[in-house]
């Protein structure tokens, strides 16, 4: 088994978000520094986290001795406070932060992390709106990840008796949809070089990269026709 890259992460804002990022980090046995106004929050990180520290993170001098600079990663989670996100990630990214992962509330505000240097900008409720609704109208797709707003990375359930038995190359899944096959799993064994050759059977799920329209179609057409 490959041992995870253990790494440092720091979080500024220990709210919904904040607290699950934490949370997950630790359970992936990270080490994680704990950062928010207020002390409440941060004590309920304190036997959690390697290190919870009551800050605020619109003060230089603090985040300078906290060396945030030196964190290979930091997530800025900071709620509502646009202007203490803002002020946060200016700071981290001036102090020398290579990767900063910021909350954005809403358009305005990823506009502006982006325009400051924010490597990653995420909305956390639109996405999982997008995530709620994309299932919801593509229900044979197990699992995806858009990788910008038109590439989609997906793990699609094929069910349909038209694609059973028959191969990639068959099925011509390159030419026709335009898409690239990157995995094939079938009852819980992954092929991770599939063959154009490769036949598919009922209930594979099949790992596809490519345009998002694209991606649906295939989909579309994966499922059974009954349905």
């Amino acid at each position: 088994m490959v041992k995870q890259k253990r790494e440092n992460y720091a979080v500024i804002g220990l709210g919904q978000f904040g607290s699950a990022i934490c949370q997950s980090l630790v359970d992936a046995n990270q080490e994680v520094l704990a950062i928010d106004i207020d002390e409440e929050k941060v004590n309920e990180f304190t036997n959690i986290v390697t290190r919870a520290v009551i800050a605020d993170a619109q003060d230089e001098d603090t985040m300078k001795e906290l060396e945030i600079g030196s964190f290979d990663h930091v997530f800025i989670s900071i709620g509502q406070n646009i202007q203490a996100s803002i002020m946060a990630t200016l700071l981290t990214k001036e102090l020398g932060a290579k990767d900063v992962i910021c909350k954005a509330e809403n358009e305005s505000h990823a506009r502006v992390l982006e325009k400051i240097g924010a490597d990653q900008i995420v909305r956390p409720e639109r996405d999982m709106a997008r995530r709620i609704v994309f299932h919801h109208l593509q229900p044979n797709i197990v699992n995806y990840l858009m990788l910008s707003d038109q590439v989609t990375m997906a793990e699609v359930k094929v069910d349909n008796p038209n694609f059973v038995g028959k191969s990639l190359n068959e099925l011509a899944v390159r030419n026709t949809y335009h898409i690239n096959v990157i995995a094939i799993k079938t009852e819980g064994k992954v092929n991770l070089s599939p063959d154009a050759n490769d036949k598919l059977r009922l209930n594979d799920l099949i790992s596809v990269v490519g345009y998002t329209t694209d991606v649906n179609r295939f989909n579309e057409d994966a499922q059974s026709s009954s349905k």
